[in-house]
């Protein structure tokens, strides 16, 4: 299945320029080479108004943070996930559940962390008015992410749920400014419990916690070192190795001390602000990103991840975030790479389509078919990936876009 929009109108919109980065905690440059992106606890909520277990993680998470940090790393967020929203607020589309939402955003809003209210649909459901209740979800909220299951290992994929996400995809694009809102959803298909990344995350079983990474940084080092394909991934493997291994001795720790479960380390190697997994890809094939090699890049990273001896969870993975990457979203405009290549290197990566941008004009109908690409994918190798789109209402191929937002950055 091809998607419905050409080259031009991928790389024009790319050119346009969304560069988007999460809300993250500023602090003095730390000498790691690489950050903790973020500590999340998983809870399971006894009901919507259980606001006992949800302090108690944050209690947990603040004192980790600061154990973390006595270590000299920067933790840059701190993040609460739990079950499947309807599991413990079964009316949660309508205006008392939008309520409890609410609540949970006050409470995040308050501490400063963020929350995951966990897959709205789970299974093979089309569910009439969802978009509306996105829209209004996320014009409401702030630290409020979320997702539909677009495929399962029970149930292979869900093509009606899929529909549903397109629509709260699409209407998220046009209620909130620059599409923005649907920073905060994806359609996510055989994405495990426990990852701690948003907005996939969410969990099951007792109380846990997981660590996520921004690591493209190290990448970039070891890359430099690397003399070729042939032991670029044995390098990065050690050095993975080596650069997590306190990072687990002191969660394990943690662990013990307050007794949460330690789920693990996703090791996906998410860029930042200065760091780019698009430049640490450029320096090992000595081309840009979409050239020859750079599906081998692509397997070489993923396969070095998933090679560490270390406890490891979520995704796990490369991570193309194409408008979080300044080397990615600058190649796209160049047109190095397109949509059906991104859909390619998902079969060796361990995200999908993250952060894409699309023309205003897309339909239901289009979003659905982009996101059964990624299903179909997910479910042909039985692998983590979602889907986080972004149609950019009312703009047309080329135009520039600009956010208040100092987190997003314009481009032409």
């Amino acid at each position: 299945m091809r998607t419905p929009f050409s080259r031009r109108e991928f790389f024009g919109l790319l050119g346009a320029g969304l560069l988007m980065q999460p809300a993250v905690r500023l602090r003095p440059p730390i000498r790691k080479s690489f950050r903790i992106r973020t500590i999340t606890a998983g809870i399971e909520l006894r009901s919507a108004t259980d606001m006992e277990k949800m302090e108690q993680a944050f209690r947990f998470l603040d004192r980790a943070r600061k154990d973390f940090e006595a270590q000299d790393y920067e933790v840059q967020t701190l993040r609460i996930a739990t079950q499947a929203l309807a599991e413990y607020l079964p009316d949660w589309m309508s205006a008392q559940g939008l309520e409890v939402v609410n609540s949970f955003d006050q409470f995040a809003s308050e501490r400063n962390v963020m929350f995951n209210i966990g897959p709205v649909i789970t299974v093979d459901d089309r569910v009439d008015g969802v978009g509306e209740w996105a829209a209004e979800l996320i014009n409401e909220t702030s630290n409020i992410s979320f997702t539909i299951h677009v495929a399962s290992p029970e149930h292979g994929l869900h093509h009606n749920a899929a529909w549903s996400a397109g629509q709260v995809i699409k209407a998220l694009g046009e209620a909130t400014p620059g599409g923005e809102g649907n920073f905060r959803f994806a359609a996510t298909a055989y994405c495990p419990p426990g990852t701690p990344f948003f907005p996939a995350a969410f969990h099951r079983g007792p109380d846990a916690f997981a660590i996520g990474l921004e690591s493209a940084g190290l990448v970039v080092e070891v890359f430099k070192e690397a003399a070729g394909l042939s032991l670029a991934g044995e390098m990065l493997t050690a050095r993975m190795n080596a650069a997590c291994a306190p990072v687990e001795k002191l969660a394990t720790r943690i662990s013990e001390q307050r007794g949460r479960r330690y789920l693990g380390i996703d090791t996906s190697p998410a860029p930042g602000l200065e760091a780019s997994i698009g430049e640490a890809v450029e320096t090992l094939i000595r081309a840009p990103f979409g050239s020859p090699l750079t599906l081998s890049a692509c397997a070489t990273i993923t396969d070095a991840l998933k090679g560490m001896s270390i406890k490891t969870c979520g995704y796990s993975g490369l991570m193309l975030p194409v408008l979080e990457d300044r080397v990615l979203a600058q190649r796209a405009a160049e047109g190095t790479y397109d949509i059906q290549d991104l859909l390619l290197y998902s079969s060796v990566c361990g995200t999908g389509l993250d952060v894409v941008p699309l023309p205003g004009d897309a339909t239901v109908d289009d979003l659905t078919s982009i996101i059964l690409d990624v299903a179909s994918l997910s479910h042909k190798y039985r692998k983590p990936l979602s889907a986080r789109l972004f149609p950019v209402p009312g703009k047309a191929v080329g135009e520039v876009v600009h956010f208040e937002n100092a987190f997003l950055t314009a481009s032409s």
